[in-house]
């Protein structure tokens, strides 16, 4: 359903059309599946998101600088920000991540508030996998997380050089 005092932007990328949703001065979501239905906002927020995640997947950016309005709890705040410090192309386990909240036997919780991230890609969720190796959940789902780490992975193991 949209607010009225929310606006929106279709992208459709690599794995399907995202639907971006601001309040004006941050981003607050990305939502998957969009039916791309609605009219697009040009807000600069919106376009600068865009432009950004273009360049995600094309593998021209690894990192985004676009300011961030998620909302939940203070936990699940404080997994979100962690999430945010998972370097591009690597992953790391729900334990792991517990334990950078602050407790390692919270992995479930940690998985509850991972799966709820309201920007998932720029808040990299996808980098989150089981111990075992095993992907795990994803909103998205699965075959879009494997897109994700994918594209990551093959990118961050090119050669960088200067010219």
């Amino acid at each position: 359903m949209l607010d009225s005092n929310l606006f929106y932007r279709n992208v459709f990328t690599l794995i399907g059309n995202l639907l971006l949703v601001s309040d004006g001065d941050s981003l607050i979501e990305i939502r998957f599946d969009n039916e791309g239905n609605i009219t697009n906002s040009d807000i600069p927020i919106l376009v600068e998101t865009e432009k950004q995640l273009k360049q995600y997947f094309a593998g021209e950016r690894r990192t985004f600088d676009i300011p961030l309005k998620p909302i939940g709890t203070n936990f699940q705040l404080s997994v979100w920000n962690e999430l945010k410090k998972i370097p591009y192309g690597e992953t790391i386990s729900y334990q792991q991540l517990a334990e950078r909240v602050g407790d390692k036997k919270k992995s479930r919780a940690v998985g509850n508030a991972n799966g709820k991230n309201p920007i998932p890609i720029i808040i990299p969720c996808h980098r989150v996998i089981r111990k075992s190796g095993d992907l795990g959940g994803f909103g998205g789902g699965i075959k879009i997380k494997r897109k994700l780490l994918e594209l990551e992975q093959k990118l961050s193991s090119r050669i960088v050089t200067d010219k």
